[in-house]
């Protein structure tokens, strides 16, 4: 206001319009027709010495940018990508592929070398471990052993693992299908044990301990929510783990639908059952069955005690009825013996 309120604010104008010529006030390569000079001027901060601000310089006009035909091309790629569920399963298979563990014991370690289905990395021993595990089991495992201070141990366990000074990192075993394992024979009716989310690893070792003993086919676990193949589930099942399947299945109830498929009467443990274990294992003999267990505490979830044909009990003297889910599995097992066929 002070500036247009002044008697000279006219001349001054004529005076700024004067120093650019007609000629770049005309150029065509200037946008808005002004000439690079005037371009320059407009771009300028405005500057009030009185107002005591400065305005921002005039942004310059471009054109909208327009996806031309590859831009588009790799957008709609963009947008046809692969579902999230397919994502996460093949990112499961990549690191199951790459994955190992670590497994500690002398039991765990000697059988683990002598089981033609491992594959062996690393072999970490003691001298003492060495010598009671013996140069035969060293040798077939086919691993030149590095020779270590059981005080100062050099592999990743976790600080309360007993590890006896001996350390053998391998990968997962691989069992193959359940529809392989589980496919009745022509001798004796095949058993199998079915773990609903039983996620302790010693339990699931004493468990695999028992279906080797009472010469159950395998033991059938979901992928989430139950107890990984790790040092502490091997040491737990003192070499079964080498011997005895253990099968994990994406989805406990489409196995138990395969099962069924197989001719198998699903048998679910549950301290609510009507169905009396001994009584069962007579009737069944001749059956192939499958062992339904569930974790400690929860039990069966009620989905899978839908699906079980059967829901027995194991009979107790007294009020105390609770037995651990490794106990009630070695009781149904030895109820339940057969051979593998």
């Amino acid at each position: 206001d002070t500036f247009f309120e002044s008697p000279g604010w006219w001349a001054t104008l004529e005076s700024n319009q004067a120093c650019v010529s007609a000629r770049e006030l005309q150029s065509p390569a200037t946008p808005c027709g002004l000439s690079p000079t005037a371009q320059q001027q407009v771009n300028k901060p405005l500057r009030c010495a009185e107002a005591g601000y400065e305005s921002a310089p005039l942004p310059s006009r471009r054109k909208s940018a327009r996806p031309g035909p590859e831009r588009a091309s790799s957008e709609g790629q963009h947008l046809a990508k692969k579902p999230v569920w397919v994502i996460e399963k093949e990112q499961a298979r990549r690191r199951a592929a790459t994955a190992t563990l670590w497994l500690f014991g002398l039991h765990a370690v000697r059988d683990a070398l002598q089981n033609p289905m491992r594959d062996r990395l690393r072999l970490v021993l003691s001298k003492n471990a060495a010598d009671r595990i013996g140069a035969e089991a060293i040798a077939v495992g086919g691993l030149e052993p590095e020779l270590a201070d059981p005080r100062k141990f050099p592999v990743p366990l976790d600080p309360g693992s007993v590890h006896q000074g001996a350390a053998l990192e391998v990968r997962p075993l691989d069992w193959g299908s359940l529809n392989d394992l589980a496919r009745p024979g022509s001798g004796q009716a095949p058993r199998l044990v079915l773990l609903d989310r039983v996620s302790d690893p010693h339990n699931v070792g004493a468990i695999l301990r028992s279906s080797e003993v009472f010469g159950a086919r395998a033991v059938v676990a979901p992928q989430r929510h139950a107890a990984p193949e790790t040092g502490a589930l091997a040491k737990a099942a003192s070499g079964a783990l080498e011997r005895q399947p253990y099968l994990r299945v994406g989805n406990l109830a489409e196995a138990m639908g395969q099962l069924r498929n197989l001719g198998y009467q699903l048998i679910g443990l549950d301290g609510e059952g009507t169905g009396d274990l001994g009584d069962l294992a007579q009737t069944h003999k001749d059956n192939p069955v499958a062992l339904v267990m569930g974790a400690e505490g929860p039990g069966l979830r009620a989905r899978t005690r839908e699906l079980c044909d059967t829901l027995a009990r194991i009979p107790a003297s007294g009020d105390f009825g609770s037995l651990n889910v490794s106990n009630a599995a070695a009781i149904s097992l030895y109820a339940f013996r057969g051979e593998r066929t």
